[in-house]
């Protein structure tokens, strides 16, 4: 059953997106990992974000799937924002993008009305 793509689902799709992409470019182009092969980090850090596009037919599945995944980003660019200065900016996108998914799965959330 697919899900009609409604303005709150496009806004959480362009997070996903972007920080789908914002993965890439930090840990990939502007800051690839000392420690640990490229290729490692990218997938820690790129692959559970494709993973909800199993759920697309269902947006708002997927959405629910990203929401959830996006809470270890979150803590993530958190987590950053206080230990590299030099990545903060990063960090920051890092963080605003997953407070927007987390943002347009509250405001999806039906209500009940008041009786």
């Amino acid at each position: 059953m697919s899900t009609p793509v409604t303005a709150n689902y496009r806004v959480g799709l362009a997070a996903w997106a972007a920080l789908t992409l914002l993965q890439l470019t930090w840990h990939g182009w502007l800051f690839p990992a000392q420690s640990m092969p490229s290729w490692l980090v990218l997938c820690l850090t790129v692959v559970p974000l494709l993973l909800p596009l199993f759920a697309i037919r269902d947006v708002r599945r997927a959405l629910l799937w990203v929401g959830i995944l996006s809470l270890f980003y979150f803590c993530h660019g958190v987590s950053e924002a206080w230990s590299a200065p030099g990545e903060r900016w990063l960090a920051w996108l890092e963080i605003l993008f997953t407070l927007t998914l987390i943002g347009v799965l509250g405001a999806g959330v039906k209500r009940r009305r008041p009786a």
